[in-house]
């Protein structure tokens, strides 16, 4: 697309983009996506790598209390956060954040991260990775969500297979919480 200066304005599109068409444009419904069970957890891609041309992924997530990820890093991906609902503990390089509704997290790419829930109810999360494609690990790592079944606990003894899925996509659990 081409685009016009005005006399002291901005830069204008020379020709409106073409109305006929979707242009690619999505539309995910409350409730719909793949859903998987990780880590006692909820995630539902709403829009992935090949949907979002490689840029993006979004997932929406439910965290019980007291869940939430080990503490990794993504080499290939920064990862974004958005808080709906809830109250989250989030540790991004030395730093701990106590996150609330509508606060917004940004974790570039090499930064070792993790959150937990720290309060009495679920929260709710968009959860976004630039460039797109990190919900692979999610789909291949995770169990298919059933509906009118209890999301199962977190099982330890899954770990070792998540952890290497994840890997495989570039991102690495610390050893023991510490980031070497």
């Amino acid at each position: 697309m081409s685009f016009i200066q005005r006399d002291g304005g901005a830069a204008v599109p020379a020709s409106p983009p073409s109305a006929s068409g979707d242009g690619g444009v999505r539309h995910v419904k409350a409730g719909e996506g793949p859903t998987v069970w990780l880590n006692g957890d909820v995630y539902t891609v709403k829009v992935g790598s090949e949907e979002s041309r490689g840029d993006l992924t979004l997932l929406e997530a439910s965290v019980p209390p007291g869940g939430g990820p080990p503490l990794h890093n993504h080499s290939h991906e920064d990862e974004a956060f958005y808080l709906l609902d809830g109250e989250l503990e989030m540790r991004a390089g030395d730093t701990r954040y106590e996150v609330r509704s509508g606060d917004f997290v940004f974790v570039p790419r090499g930064t070792y991260h993790r959150f937990r829930n720290t309060g009495l109810h679920t929260a709710r999360l968009l959860v976004i990775f630039a460039p797109g494609g990190f919900e692979r690990f999610f789909l291949e790592a995770g169990r298919e969500a059933r509906p009118d079944e209890p999301i199962p606990p977190f099982d330890p003894a899954d770990n070792p297979a998540a952890k290497e899925i994840a890997e495989r996509y570039g991102s690495f659990q610390a050893e023991n919480g510490a980031v070497a």
